[in-house]
């Protein structure tokens, strides 16, 4: 469902992805995790198209994000850590628009039963600029899930979410991926990740450590201790003294930096 094959990114002289490689099959939900400039959101932004890739490859359901971006783009839905919202669009026309830019058939049911998942439905016709940042955040995964995607890639997905919002939001994962989605989620919240997440990438210095089910992260970083947390792991897998990727058995070369790229956070094709 998503494929990344050697992807590479560079800007100028600094390497932000450095030969990735991975997949996320349908009812996988993969953890992306790493320290701030590992290459989490450069890998997210170019699966999305919003980023090039200097060399490698990125499919979704078996559309090339290079070749056919349009095809790409209309089976995928990203939800970036700071939503792009229409300031003076409501709610309800948030979610009108989203369906009738993905050719949604029969909306209203569908634009109904987010809202009520996401507990909108005082805030339906609100505008966006006038709601608090749980609530952008509900209504930009709300939008995100009008056209029932092939994949979903979520970047800090719980900013700003209340306990109730989390709860939901965990819940809906976990539904969309037992009816086939492919999602991947970047995160520092650890236990979140433990918690929901089938698979486990490691990222450091824009290197791939380890890529694989979530219980062999365990075996791999574990050292032979029992009841190793994934925020254990963390730490020895992006450790200064941590030098060789599990994933691939490669000495680790230093990157020196990682840029950011400023282009528009909104998937729409």
């Amino acid at each position: 469902m998503i494929e990344v094959r050697h992807f590479h990114k560079c800007y100028d002289t600094t390497v932000a992805a450095r030969d990735i490689s991975f997949h996320v099959a349908p009812g996988e939900v993969l953890g992306l995790i790493g320290p701030n400039g590992a290459g989490k959101t450069t890998t997210l932004r170019a699966l999305t198209g919003i980023i090039h890739p200097t060399e490698g490859e990125l499919v979704v359901d078996g559309f090339s994000v290079e070749k056919s971006p349009i095809e790409a783009k209309q089976r995928l839905a990203y939800i970036p850590d700071d939503p792009q919202l229409f300031h003076d669009l409501t709610v309800i026309e948030h979610l009108t628009f989203a369906a009738k830019t993905y050719r949604v058939a029969n909306p209203k049911e569908k634009i109904a039963q987010l809202i009520e998942t996401f507990e909108l439905t005082e805030k339906r016709n609100a505008r966006a600029g006038d709601l608090s940042r749980g609530m952008r955040q509900k209504l930009a995964i709300s939008c995100g899930y009008v056209h029932d995607p092939k994949a979903i890639l979520f970047d800090e997905p719980l900013t700003g979410l209340d306990p109730a919002g989390i709860r939901s939001l965990k819940e809906s994962i976990r539904d969309r991926a037992s009816r086939g989605t492919a999602i991947m989620i970047s995160s520092h919240l650890l236990a979140m990740v433990e918690d929901i997440c089938t698979h486990v990438m490691i990222l450091k210095k824009g290197q791939q450590q380890f890529f694989g089910p979530i219980d062999e992260v365990r075996t791999a970083f574990s050292a032979g201790e029992s009841g190793t947390s994934l925020e254990d792991i963390f730490f020895r897998a992006t450790s200064d003294q941590s030098n060789t990727p599990a994933a691939s058995g490669i000495p680790l070369a230093d990157v020196d930096g990682v840029g950011t790229d400023s282009a528009s956070s909104a998937v729409m094709s």
